[in-house]
């Protein structure tokens, strides 16, 4: 399975971040917890030199809570400041003005000294598709303010949002980059949503999910579906096939259907919390 999927408006998007970013005190970087590495665009690293930086775990909720406390670690031994949230419920969003604040009293402290007050930090939201950008922002401001899609690209332009006196956001699209040096990458993004659907293979994903799933999640397969996994992914596909009653006419195990069926729940964590990646591999 080869994933590539850098589209035209994103090579757009990133020369638009290029001429923002000298507007701006800090980069918010949203990753996501059930692959915060893959999930971290490493052209941002580039784009965000001399920049604060912020790296938010979003969507933790999804997560194996053991392995997003050892990633909040890693990027935080990177020299990154680092929060974990979950912007659709709005959990760990109370801690995030203060946070910045702390992150950027550098800024504020030399500001004080030139006698500019109540300047508010300019902050630019960042992250690849799907991760849930537009639903932090709404749940940030507490209000509907960008558009919001369980879907990659909903977010096609920029936008400046005043949270409050203190902090100003600039939306951003969600982009990739445009080649993923490990394929290992691509298919963990392809798994969690962040590439979009029309060109993937979903029969070959859902192996790769039942893969994983059995060296690393086993129980919670088994118990999500109530069958014992097979020693090759196809075989295990046909169970649960049978198991969710995934047939065409004449008895015929659907397996598109089934593909399907699995890809959709392993996304919205019905399987379990599960982490795709951990620091230490």
């Amino acid at each position: 399975m080869n994933i590539q999927w850098y589209p035209g408006h994103m090579t757009k998007a990133r020369r638009t971040m290029q001429e923002d970013i000298k507007l701006i005190d800090i980069v918010i970087e949203l990753v996501d917890a059930r692959a915060p590495l893959s999930s971290k665009n490493p052209d941002i690293d580039d784009l965000a030199k001399n920049k604060f930086r912020l790296i938010l775990l979003n969507k933790v909720d999804m997560a194996d809570d053991q392995y997003t406390q050892a990633w909040e670690n890693y990027f935080k031994d990177m020299g990154f400041f680092t929060a974990r949230i979950n912007a659709k419920t709005g959990a760990g969003m109370k801690q995030l003005t203060p946070l910045i604040q702390e992150v950027c009293r550098e800024k504020l402290d030399r500001d004080k000294k030139r006698g500019i007050l109540n300047r508010p930090i300019r902050a630019m939201i960042v992250g690849i598709p799907n991760v849930g950008k537009s639903t932090f922002i709404n749940s940030f401001t507490k209000r509907t303010v960008t558009k919001v899609g369980n879907r990659p690209g909903v977010t096609k332009g920029k936008q400046w949002i005043r949270l409050n006196k203190s902090v100003e956001l600039l939306d951003t699209p969600g982009i990739l980059w445009p080649k993923f040096e490990d394929q290992q990458v691509g298919i963990r993004l392809a798994m969690i949503g962040s590439i979009r659907e029309e060109i993937l293979n979903t029969g070959e994903l859902a192996l790769r999910i039942i893969d994983f799933m059995k060296t690393n999640y086993r129980q919670l397969f088994e118990n999500r579906y109530g069958i014992v996994m097979q020693d090759k992914a196809a075989d295990t596909l046909a169970q649960l096939a049978i198991a969710r009653n995934c047939k065409l006419k004449g008895d015929a195990l659907d397996y598109d259907k089934a593909s399907m069926l699995l890809l959709e729940e392993f996304r919205n964590a019905k399987i379990g919390r599960i982490t795709l990646e951990r620091p230490d591999l």
